[in-house]
């Protein structure tokens, strides 16, 4: 059953990275690369038709949207996220596809409780690295996962492996701005390799972790996730007061020169995919 956010006179719970409709579009962009992998890792951590699963920062809802094609009409998905025009563009996306076993919940994940679900499985993508208490996060995640239950999460571990080859200052630059915005928001870029031993400790199995880095040419599609990010990134450091206009509009030129280069090779930010299991 279809579950409109909580109506609020509040105002939008915004985002270090902003929840506006280029930032949808960006997330949207973002999730078509990735994809094809969220898709072999929820098949491998066996995610399937008739369970109830929980998308722990949501966003927009892509990924909500993808999983509701696999629990199909007898499961469900309760999408969780602080932002109220997120929620509302899964709601209307969900709508539009008349796809009504999704509940929609406005959730704020650095201190609420979560709705209150027993769930078969668990799914959360870039989450944990923008939360201010982590670990409790993780606990509260944990803590909604059944007996036998999977948790799966895509996670930063080494944002600064993002460079240009040829090497762009330019470009770290800009990766040491965001991830020290993130920092002073309470979050941490490279929490992934912390998230195993967590899960350890309150009774989850670890069975797979993986690295996931690439080293792609402009003719990848996996090129444009990252180079979005730039341009919408920029923009969002200027309003934050972390970078000067001017200095922003230099790396911006300076990043598509270098990327325009012939021969060019783009390394991505390095993340870490844990399958773990509630024993």
């Amino acid at each position: 059953m279809t579950t409109a956010p909580k109506a609020s006179a509040a105002p939008e719970r915004d985002y270090v990275l902003g929840t506006d409709d280029e930032e949808i579009a960006r997330l949207g962009l973002q999730h078509r690369v990735w994809r094809p992998r969220a898709l072999d890792a929820w098949r491998r951590a066996g995610f399937r038709s008739g369970q109830t699963i929980l998308d722990i920062g949501c966003g927009p809802g892509y990924a909500s949207l993808d999983l509701a094609e696999i629990v199909g009409k007898a499961g469900r998905v309760v999408a969780i996220d602080r932002s109220q025009r997120f929620l509302a563009s899964l709601a209307s996306m969900q709508h539009q596809r008349g796809v009504d076993w999704i509940t929609p919940t406005e959730c704020d994940l650095n201190g609420e409780e979560f709705p209150d679900v027993r769930v078969d499985a668990a799914w959360a993508r870039w989450v944990f690295a923008f939360v201010r208490q982590p670990r409790k996060l993780l606990e509260r995640a944990c803590s909604a996962i059944k007996p036998g239950g999977t948790f799966v999460v895509h996670e930063y571990f080494h944002y600064a492996t993002w460079d240009l080859a040829p090497h762009s200052p330019e470009l770290t630059e800009f990766v040491r701005a965001v991830m020290e915005s993130w920092r002073a928001e309470g979050g941490e870029p490279d929490i992934g390799l912390l998230l195993p031993r967590w899960l350890r400790s309150l009774g989850f199995e670890v069975r797979e972790i993986r690295p996931i880095i690439d080293i792609v040419s402009r003719d990848s599609h996996v090129w444009e996730w990252p180079f979005a990010f730039v341009r919408s990134g920029l923009r969002r450091l200027v309003e934050l007061g972390r970078l000067p206009s001017p200095r922003a509009q230099a790396i911006a030129e300076a990043v598509d020169a270098a990327a325009r280069a012939p021969g060019t090779l783009l390394v991505t930010p390095a993340v870490v995919e844990i399958i773990a299991v509630r024993t």
